[in-house]
């Protein structure tokens, strides 16, 4: 078994979705509430995943926890442990490694929605044989406005361009949320429903649907990633998918 560990930030995210893909391709997961449990140590595992949040990624005064996951996640990505952040998750990595998180200029992203891969994700060894435009779903009103230096622009929006990054190889930020079910979607919703308005149970199973026939195979290489049975990307030779 791939062991990994989960960073779960708060109750409301859990893994999911993707905890259930994780597993099914052969994960062991180890599901860790910082603000309730300290973090372990990061040579016991081959994987790390951190999840989203109502908080901000630098709200560390009412969270000070966070400061320990940014530098876990820090850590991960300089020994070169594959390293998943979705969502807050995402923000956190792009933090901990040099980028900015701020609270989005252009409003709230909420619901489902399609990001665009960018070039370097054509040849990325998770990403590089997905579709060219991608389903996700949002819920976030803070955005990565800028990338960490040396960090890879891996997918975009119109509205906030910095969707999904790479940095050195082995770390995986994600704006946006694969991992969520109709339910935990609808609770966010139901506790900001000045921001999220109405979201159609119909429009959402639909929604997960198409977010699983994308990202499933995306955790799957995730967990060959961190076992050792795919190269990082950087250490990958270029090739374009095959058409």
């Amino acid at each position: 078994m791939t062991r990994m560990f989960v960073v779960q930030p708060d109750d409301s995210d859990p893994a999911a979705n993707l905890g259930d893909w994780l597993t099914t391709a052969g994960a062991e997961l180890h599901v860790v509430r910082p603000f309730a449990e300290p973090l372990p140590e990061l040579g016991d595992y081959q994987g790390v995943v951190c999840l989203g949040g109502a908080m901000g990624a630098l709200d560390d005064a009412e969270h000070p926890w966070l400061k320990d996951v940014r530098q876990l996640l820090a850590s991960a990505v300089g020994h070169r442990m594959p390293t998943l952040g979705v969502c807050l998750g995402g923000q956190l990595l792009a933090a901990a490694t040099g980028g900015r998180v701020v609270v989005g200029g252009e409003g709230p992203e909420v619901g489902p929605a399609l990001v665009a891969k960018r070039d370097v994700a054509w040849v990325d060894p998770l990403s590089g044989q997905m579709p060219m435009v991608l389903n996700v779903m949002h819920f976030h009103d803070d955005a990565i406005d800028r990338l960490p230096s040396g960090a890879e622009l891996m997918a975009s929006s119109h509205k906030y361009p910095n969707q999904a990054f790479r940095i050195n190889g082995c770390g995986y930020g994600l704006q946006f949320h694969i991992e969520t079910t109709t339910e935990i979607v609808q609770n966010w919703a139901g506790m900001v429903p000045d921001i999220a308005g109405e979201l159609d149970e119909t429009r959402l199973d639909a929604a997960h649907a198409d977010i699983a026939e994308a990202w499933q195979p995306f955790a799957d290489r995730f967990v060959k990633l961190a076992a050792g049975d795919l190269v990082l990307a950087d250490q990958a030779r270029p090739t374009l998918p095959l058409v």
